[in-house]
């Protein structure tokens, strides 16, 4: 059985390209200034890049970071140089754990408190949703993708989608039933490029355990990585 979509969708919203790999980070336009991935903001997401990269855990594929402690997203390529970071909707409640069977579930029946966005380490690939519309899968037996913008999904006013994503504050961006969704801008100029003719790899960051034992990342590896 097909997968139900555990997903709300954000309107479209721009996002920037890093402008150079020796800079390792973005123009975030919706605060005007750039948004650097080794700010203290961003700590942890910049220790699981390190890790990933000195590991090659990504097995030299492209991979993304979602850190969800701060509902951004950092797009990195094969060679482990960071592309692009945007702003994420994700799953509204907090956890780290899909509930059992989410994937086959009603919409209907899926409770506020299920709503999760899971850590861990997925292998994502482009595919279809039930409309036919092109989405990028993360976890398909738990109906988790990346979608572009779209607003089909009744609930919040396109205006509240745009606000929501484009806030400063990380709680505004918890929304979806699950799903990691991204501006239309965003999903045209750098995922659907990135992972068209090959797969890649999705690291969620948890939030109510740490990302060592997620990740199995040891003291030797952080080692190597620093």
């Amino acid at each position: 059985m097909k997968p139900v979509l555990l997903c709300v969708v954000a309107l479209a919203f721009f996002t920037s390209a890093v402008p150079s790999a020796a800079s390792q980070g973005s123009v975030d336009h919706e605060r005007g200034k750039v948004a650097l991935l080794d700010t203290t903001d961003f700590a942890e997401a910049r220790r699981v890049s390190d890790w990933i990269v000195a590991t090659n855990d990504s097995v030299n594929q492209p991979f993304m970071v979602v850190d969800k402690a701060n509902a951004r997203l950092f797009l990195f390529d094969a060679a482990g140089k960071l592309r692009a970071t945007t702003p994420v909707l994700l799953g509204l409640a907090r956890g780290d754990d899909s509930p059992p069977e989410i994937g086959t579930r009603k919409l209907s029946e899926i409770a506020p408190q299920e709503r999760i966005t899971p850590a861990g380490r997925f292998v994502a690939q482009i595919g279809q949703d039930l409309d036919g519309s092109q989405i990028l899968w993360i976890d398909y037996d738990t109906a988790i993708a990346l979608h572009r913008a779209s607003d089909r999904k009744p609930g919040l006013s396109s205006k509240s989608r745009l606000a929501r994503l484009s806030s400063a504050t990380p709680a505004e961006k918890r929304v979806s039933l699950g799903c990691i969704n991204v501006s239309g801008t965003f999903y045209e100029r750098f995922i659907q490029p990135t992972f068209a003719t090959t797969n890649g790899i999705a690291y969620i960051l948890p939030e109510t355990r740490s990302a060592d034992d997620q990740f199995g990342i040891t003291s030797r590896d952080v080692s190597a990585s620093s």
